[in-house]
């Protein structure tokens, strides 16, 4: 089982969130989502707190029967996410702005140059496509997880992502 799922299972005693737990095994997998999702990292420690602040206020209505505390969170970070894109006048289009190479760390030329890469091609799937990868990558979670997120069925989701990811590597592929 990984860390995350034995987290997950720990972070839920006697059917209440333990909401420390939660955050810890949870905060950097959601800013690395909420930084793929806004590609700027500024908006992701905003919008990661305030993701963390809603779901501390709304601890009290996590519901085990209905979903995993992971993919609650989430569901809370994606709505985070999309208020700061409205709050900038995007109306749930996400950006295709390029990363800075020089606010990457140091991870030697091949690395940052595979970043890079990666980047570009992400900057050319549609915004739904990049939600699915960061939800799946980033966040880490199930395809079930995913579909309770967004809204649709685990088998379209599995779908979705597997187009998704298709269109990722011929991206990547038409790059080099």
């Amino acid at each position: 089982m990984s860390e995350a799922a034995v987290a997950e299972v720990e972070s839920v005693r006697h059917g209440e969130l333990d909401f420390e737990r939660i955050y810890r095994s949870s905060r950097d997998d959601v800013y690395a989502y909420a930084a793929g999702l806004l590609r700027d990292r500024a908006a992701a420690e905003e919008v990661t707190a305030a993701a963390f602040e809603r779901a501390y206020r709304k601890r009290s209505r996590f519901d085990a029967e209905r979903g995993s505390a992971r993919a609650w969170l989430f569901g809370i970070a994606r709505n985070a996410a999309l208020d700061e894109l409205r709050r900038r006048g995007r109306h749930a289009e996400l950006s295709t702005d390029p990363v800075d190479a020089a606010s990457l760390p140091d991870g030697g030329d091949q690395r940052n140059e595979l970043r890079l890469l990666l980047d570009g091609a992400l900057g050319k799937l549609e915004a739904r496509e990049r939600e699915l990868i960061a939800l799946k990558f980033f966040a880490g979670l199930s395809n079930a997880e995913i579909g309770r997120v967004i809204g649709i069925s685990t088998s379209n989701a599995g779908t979705k992502l597997h187009r998704t990811m298709d269109k990722l590597r011929e991206a990547c592929d038409g790059a080099l």
